[in-house]
């Protein structure tokens, strides 16, 4: 059996409990909604769900591909809900966010890969709570246009796509995903005068030209905003962590990416991309 590495001091995680933490689980368990808290093994759990937030995961908690760094659970995904829409909606009123976040799994089975229910849950999230700011954190779509477009055009204040990896890394993490095509959706969305966010893992192995090289090519996109954050491994059947990097690299690596031009960055161990979130609608 795998042993597992001892994680270092500067990875301490908040306890998972306290009143806000109970009302967030109570409201995501009663509407029968999945985050991506829980399906990807988030180490912020608790200081997010202490906070009263969380972030959604819309059709279904089944991915149709197995990127060998998620958590999420992968398969043959039922057909969409319905009725997911208004329950997400609901429950961001429910938590009074001022702020929300929202994702996906991949659904590679559907012939739109999902952007229409993509789309019509942003649209019920602002017609029910039209003070509350959405990033929509979305995958690829196969790089088709017409589908990114679909979500441009419900209104995300923040339209959020991650390549998750340096670029020698990506085929050996990410099923069906493709560095270039990551680039194109954060190009696109950039060319379309939406605010783009972007953020990828450390501690796969990736070289520091590597990851440089990639801060380089997302800022190439027109691409603002920007998460670099630790990787830590939800499983012995997903990939091991090759280093720890130090919180002090961390602060190298945001430096060198403001140095780029990204206009907001948060770059330390814990950080993921939906972490504090709203903090990343202020970059003008």
């Amino acid at each position: 059996m795998q042993k597992r590495r001892r994680l270092p001091v500067w990875l301490k995680m908040q306890r998972a409990s306290g009143e806000n933490y109970s009302m967030v689980k109570r409201i995501v368990a009663k509407n029968n909604l999945h985050t991506i808290c829980v399906s990807g093994n988030c180490p912020n759990i608790g200081e997010c769900w202490n906070a009263g937030t969380a972030t959604f995961m819309i059709l279904g908690d089944i991915c149709t591909r197995a990127c060998k760094f998620c958590g999420t659970r992968t398969g043959k995904p039922f057909p969409p809900d319905p009725e997911e829409p208004e329950r997400v909606a609901e429950s961001i009123k429910s938590m009074n966010l001022r702020h929300c976040v929202i994702t996906s799994v991949d659904r590679d089975d559907i012939p739109d890969g999902g952007s229409s229910f993509w789309a019509e849950t942003i649209r019920l999230i602002r017609e029910i709570n039209p003070g509350t700011t959405i990033e929509a954190l979305i995958p690829d779509f196969n790089g088709i246009a017409e589908n990114i477009q679909k979500i441009i055009d419900a209104g995300p204040d923040i339209l959020s796509h991650n390549i998750e990896t340096v670029e020698r890394l990506t085929p050996l993490i990410r099923t069906k995903a493709k560095y270039k095509r990551s680039l194109d959706v954060l190009r696109y969305v950039s060319g379309k005068g939406k605010r783009s966010k972007s953020g990828f893992m450390l501690g796969l192995g990736e070289k520091e030209e590597e990851i440089i090289k990639a801060i380089r090519d997302i800022s190439s996109t027109g691409c603002k905003i920007l998460t670099l954050g630790q990787y830590l491994q939800p499983s012995h059947a997903h990939m091991q962590v090759v280093d720890y990097i130090s919180p002090g690299k961390f602060e190298e690596y945001r430096k060198a990416a403001l140095q780029e031009g990204f206009l907001f960055v948060q770059s330390a161990p814990l950080v993921r991309s939906s972490f504090r979130a709203e903090k990343h609608l202020r970059t003008e």
